[in-house]
């Protein structure tokens, strides 16, 4: 199953509601009435605008239009100009969802929510709805808080996350290692290094832009397929090397995803879809000195930056990940103290569809590892409700069939 990685070593929580009485309430229906009882800590995402519409998609959770071509930021759209991180600000180790915050299509405090992250990345990458969704999702299920429906993208916030007065569980952000962030990294250090695996790493990125310039040319660099397919492989080959504690699970293929990034949704329709050094090195905030070497500022799109005209999808992600790993399997195991250990397992890529029950099928297969990952969060009752009551009716049209796993509100509370 292409997701099966998502939640492969993720073991299952028993679904007991009396565990979570104080939870029981997310089942009598709406929360937004309970919206006065959480905190409001954080500066929230900049509101869209009729005069800049972007791809169409509102601060509600629903889909937008789909078309995209557009330039982000819109000339004219002050509200949505790059500004640095504010003191205190959470930032992260995923440059697409820094990018966000800088720009305020997330709250720029990086203290974000369920309905920014789907409208931000509809608006941004014109990523096509059910996908962002299902990433936005995936998010959540690993680190967000399902009671006030906020995640930090960057390091643990659970004192802003949560629910005042109440403990609704700790929830590391994105930054977490071993969830969302994992090993053998694009441009993040392995976590055992120095125990930093969410702050840019200018000589790995160096490494990268060295990767490109080799599967296409010195004066051109890209970082299309060939270059991130390659360097996914050195990646791996050099923590073998380097980290004698590196954990490489079949979780980790979400990485693969990542690096589809590069070359589906950052490349600018109006340099033809083109992932060049300027682009790449923009969304990465990677600046080069003079010495030769890569600094860091904050992340952004480059100058006359145009969105994908058509939506990303998961089968432009899940084929993604087929493709990446196939260029270059690797073994899944552990080091423990420098001696490898398999973990003998076997992942065969898909060979994908075009269909409509090939769409179908990646859909479902997303839904059903969103929830069964959610299964595991600090309280699993709550979040699976969570999922449930905003990713069910945008799957629903898919007819997802889980067997054992209830799949509405109400096969949740009986």
């Amino acid at each position: 199953m292409r997701f099966a990685a998502i939640s492969l070593l993720l073991a299952a929580t028993p679904l007991v509601v009396e565990a979570y009485p104080q939870y029981a309430k997310r089942l009598a229906g709406s929360r937004n009435d309970n919206r006065a009882k959480y905190p409001i800590l954080r500066r929230a995402a900049v509101p869209y605008s009729d005069q800049y519409p972007y791809t169409g998609a509102k601060l509600d959770g629903q889909s937008g239009t789909g078309k995209g071509g557009v330039q982000v930021p819109a000339p004219g759209d002050t509200a949505h100009e790059y500004q640095d991180p504010p003191p205190g600000a959470y930032r992260g180790p995923c440059p697409g969802l820094n990018t966000l915050a800088n720009h305020g299509f997330l709250s720029r405090d990086g203290i974000t929510t369920y309905t920014e992250m789907v409208a931000g990345l509809q608006n941004v990458y014109n990523v096509d709805f059910s996908t962002a969704v299902a990433l936005t999702m995936l998010g959540f299920v690993f680190d967000g808080d399902p009671i006030s429906e906020m995640m930090s993208i960057g390091g643990d916030a659970t004192l802003i996350t949560g629910q005042d007065g109440n403990f609704t569980g700790e929830y590391g952000g994105v930054s977490k290692h071993g969830t969302f962030e994992l090993d053998v990294s694009l441009t993040r250090n392995d976590f055992y290094l120095n125990g930093d695996s969410y702050s840019f790493n200018g000589t790995l990125f160096g490494m990268m832009l060295a990767t490109a310039k080799n599967t296409s040319t010195a004066a051109n660099p890209l970082f299309d397929f060939n270059a991130m397919a390659l360097y996914r492989s050195q990646q791996y080959d050099r923590a073998r090397v380097e980290n004698p504690w590196l954990y490489f699970p079949q979780l980790a293929l979400h990485n693969y995803g990542a690096a589809t990034f590069l070359y589906e949704a950052f490349p600018s329709s109006a340099k033809n879809n083109t992932p060049d050094l300027e682009t790449i090195s923009s969304f990465f905030g990677a600046v080069q000195l003079e010495d030769g070497t890569w600094g860091h500022v904050g992340e952004r799109p480059p100058p006359n930056w145009h969105n994908r005209v058509t939506p990303m999808t998961l089968a432009d992600v899940t084929g993604g990940i087929d493709a990446l790993y196939a260029a270059y399997p690797k073994d899944f195991g552990a080091n423990l103290g420098g001696t490898w250990f398999s973990l003998n397992e076997t992942y065969t890529p898909s060979t994908g569809s075009n269909s409509s029950a090939g769409d179908s099928a990646l859909v479902c297969g997303a839904y059903g590892e969103i929830l069964n990952t959610a299964l595991s969060a600090p309280q699993p009752y709550a979040m699976y409700g969570f999922v449930l009551e905003k990713a069910g009716p945008v799957f629903a049209p898919y007819n997802c069939s889980f067997p054992g796993l209830p799949t509405s509100i109400a096969g949740l509370a009986s």
